[in-house]
């Protein structure tokens, strides 16, 4: 027989085996579909059949291919069909389930009995509650990727679910890790610069002015005072609201018309505010301002001056005016309150209150302003 007539044999025979394999695919599709809609049959088939399924069970099984819970059922027709000797896949393409499904249900049917793969109130218990998952997930999680090999000063979810799969060859999928880390109350947020102050008597600057304002009396008055500037006179940038197609701008070079300092003192007790425009910022416009304040709330029976640790605020001019003022003789003479000093911690301009009304004031006035002088 030569050559080709050998190929045209065993072609020959292939497709015979093929068709038979198709005839019992279609057999058993036929049987699956029949035993699903057909319920005397399933009777039949596990009273009559010789099906590797034990006595006890069969009425179990009986039992959970009647029932109502179609998980239940679904689990049933699974192991049915694969003790009746059909592949997983046809019982995967039957049921609509995948077959690595099947094979994990019949596994555990084999390992734990049918009782066990049946029962309604087994608990499963999710990768995200286990223990010591959890334990292993914040464990890399604590350490810094560099430990790991990896290049980052940061984690990142795919970075740890590599890390865990490497180091502990344990399979855990993105989600499951971030249920993990969510549950815990863990959030990924950047992290900001804080407003802070070095100065070695902080604490105890801090305490003072609190011990002030608590004993504070209905004579008393405090004062948070500060310099505002200074800022140019020009077309200044901002937020505003705009109809669609406009875009503002403004120029990046131009030239001032001029500059301004506000120097103002804010009373906390009442909310008012003592200011004047100066072109300085020294020792003459701190007393220029202390001489207003003692003419507007004369007849008080102490202010007390709060500012941050500028040098005109504290020079040897301004202390020597303080003397005087608060010289008894001047009191009587002039009828003003007695001049106390509560300085802030130095670099601590975030608790100077007038610094807000510095900020309302930068948002309402000076951003998108484009005044034409200093008037």
């Amino acid at each position: 027989m030569s050559t080709s007539d050998d190929q045209f044999e065993y072609l020959l025979s292939l497709a015979k085996e093929n068709e038979i394999l198709r005839q019992k695919e279609r057999e058993a599709t036929m049987l699956m579909t029949s035993l699903i809609l057909n319920k005397r049959r399933v009777c039949d088939i596990l009273i009559n059949s010789t099906i590797e399924i034990q006595q006890d069970e069969k009425a179990l099984l009986l039992d959970a291919l009647f029932d109502n819970n179609l998980y239940r059922k679904e689990k049933a027709y699974t192991i049915l069909f694969r003790q009746l000797g059909i592949h997983q896949c046809l019982v995967a393409d039957v049921l609509s389930i995948a077959p690595r499904t099947i094979r994990k249900r019949h596994r555990c049917y084999k390992e734990f009995g049918l009782a066990h793969l049946l029962n309604k109130n087994r608990k499963f218990q999710r990768k995200r509650d286990n223990t010591e998952l959890k334990e292993l997930l914040f464990g890399v999680l604590h350490s810094p990727p560099s430990d790991y090999g990896i290049n980052r000063t940061t984690w990142t979810i795919p970075l740890l679910r590599e890390s865990i799969l490497n180091s502990e060859r344990i399979l855990i999928d993105k989600n499951t890790i971030s249920q993990i880390i969510k549950k815990e109350g863990y959030r990924f947020l950047k992290a900001r610069e804080v407003l802070t102050s070095n100065d070695p008597e902080y604490k105890e600057k801090l305490k003072k002015i609190t011990q002030i304002l608590r004993r504070l009396g209905p004579n008393d008055r405090f004062f948070s005072i500060d310099e505002f500037g200074p800022f140019s006179i020009k077309q200044i940038a901002g937020k505003r609201l705009v109809p669609p197609g406009e875009y503002p701008t403004v120029p990046q070079w131009q030239k001032s018309k001029g500059w301004l300092i506000i120097t103002a003192a804010l009373e906390l007790s009442t909310n008012q505010i003592t200011h004047f425009y100066s072109r300085k910022k020294d020792s003459e416009e701190m007393i220029k301002l202390l001489d207003r304040l003692l003419v507007e709330y004369t007849g008080c029976g102490r202010i007390y001056l709060s500012w941050d640790a500028a040098s005109w605020h504290s020079s040897k001019i301004y202390l020597e005016k303080v003397k005087e003022i608060n010289r008894l003789s001047y009191r009587k003479l002039h009828n003003t309150p007695i001049v106390k000093l509560a300085p802030l911690p130095a670099r601590a301009q975030f608790l100077n209150v007038i610094e807000s009304i510095f900020a309302g004031l930068s948002e309402a006035i000076i951003k998108n302003s484009n005044y034409s002088s200093i008037d």
